[in-house]
């Protein structure tokens, strides 16, 4: 049989702790040959907390894992009574594999966001934004322009009752 990929529902928040316990009741069976990769797909984001910049994890699915094997009965009564395993997507009972070329796009996505932290917020033209750091602190504006490849933005504030265009970093401006 072929190894195919699947997507299996678990607690949300737990994925993690899914992964390592499906990687150690693979340890103790005779089924580990049938099981591929077992995968979290994640990227990495920056923020500012407390006038700190911080990267942190986030998952691309919450709730779901992706899995490769082959699809046997035995392999899927073991990861059906997983702890933190919920469920498969799939219509009815039996799971539906999903194409590979869905799986390749994922993992190419998940790659280069680990290398390269995208930023926490989405912000758009027209938005209204606080500035929370720099010279021009506590002053608001109106987003002009986006430029998410640098992680910038270019806001207009009002500086003595003209309009100024201003460069900013994300971190440094909040939505109001």
């Amino acid at each position: 049989m072929e190894k195919k990929w699947y997507v299996i529902h678990t607690q949300t928040g737990s994925e993690e702790k899914v992964r390592t316990h499906l990687q150690n009741r693979l340890k103790l069976s005779a089924l580990k040959e049938q099981i591929g990769q077992i995968l979290v797909p994640s990227e990495r984001v920056s923020e500012v907390r407390s006038g700190k910049k911080r990267i942190s994890e986030r998952k691309f699915f919450p709730g779901y894992i992706l899995v490769q094997m082959e699809l046997t009965d035995e392999v899927w009564y073991l990861l059906k009574n997983t702890a933190g395993v919920t469920g498969f997507i799939g219509s009815g009972q039996k799971p539906v594999s999903i194409d590979e070329s869905e799986v390749e796009y994922i993992l190419k996505q998940s790659v280069e966001r680990q290398e390269k932290p995208i930023p926490k917020m989405i912000f758009q033209k027209g938005e209204s934004v606080r500035v929370i750091d720099g010279p021009f602190v506590n002053f608001t504006g109106a987003i002009d322009e986006v430029y998410p490849t640098k992680g910038r933005i270019k806001v207009s504030i009002s500086v003595f009752g003209r309009s100024t265009p201003v460069e900013l970093e994300y971190w440094q401006v909040e939505k109001i």
